[in-house]
């Protein structure tokens, strides 16, 4: 399995019955195609509808049916269609139970920053500072490390916050992570994965509590 994969298996078992989650643009769309059947959500797009499905068959898709990414994806019965200002209501109103972002940093007080890339031309950050302040959960959903091989997880982020103090959950190849009031509590670990090898790739310190699980796709 590859990494991402796994990442977002992983997230897809957070959701319980009845949660209206978004999805964002990269990696999290991705989790769409690994909720299980037995649980029903409503999954929300940035740019206008509900029920957003997994990803079409090869050959099936649909051009006027994407994410806020562009990515063509499938709506389910029961889907709808509407504009900018009711998305962004569903958003601001509070009604979203979770959403699912990525990250280039996130820090040990639960701060995001996911949208400046030192030295790139970008747009600005979208929709994302609404989604962190409006949904009830915050899901980070990314890779452990940079290109590079520096900590995505950090003491304090050096790039412009998208939202301060509104992490809850980290979710990356290595282990599953919660932001404490202390810290970041280190709740599972990927197989084959040790606690010495996730902290040596990690920027803080991570908390430690006494048995550990396992995250299982």
């Amino acid at each position: 399995m590859n990494p991402r994969e796994r990442i977002a298996r992983r997230v897809a078992r957070i959701f319980k019955d009845g949660d209206v989650v978004n999805l964002g643009i990269g990696l999290p769309t991705s989790v769409a195609n690994y909720v299980p059947d037995e649980v029903h959500i409503v999954l929300h797009s940035e740019n206008g509808f509900t029920r957003v499905g997994p990803a079409p068959e090869p050959g099936q898709e649909d051009p006027d049916i994407v994410d806020a990414g562009g990515m063509p994806v499938t709506i389910l019965p029961g889907g709808c269609c509407f504009d900018s200002a009711t998305s962004f209501a569903i958003i601001r109103g509070g009604h979203l139970a979770a959403t699912v972002l990525g990250a280039l940093e996130v820090d040990q007080e639960g701060n995001l920053a996911n949208w400046m890339i030192p030295g790139k031309l970008v747009p600005g950050m979208g929709g994302a500072m609404d989604l962190v302040a409006g949904a009830r959960k915050v899901i980070i959903a990314m890779e452990h490390v940079t290109k590079n091989g520096d900590p995505k997880i950090v003491e304090k982020c050096d790039l412009p916050l998208t939202g301060a103090r509104k992490v809850n959950l980290i979710v990356t190849e290595l282990g599953f992570m919660e932001v404490t009031p202390d810290g970041i509590l280190l709740r599972e670990l990927a197989p084959g994965v040790t606690v010495e090898e996730i902290q040596s790739k990690t920027g803080a310190t991570l908390i430690l509590p006494d048995q550990i699980g396992v995250m299982t796709a």
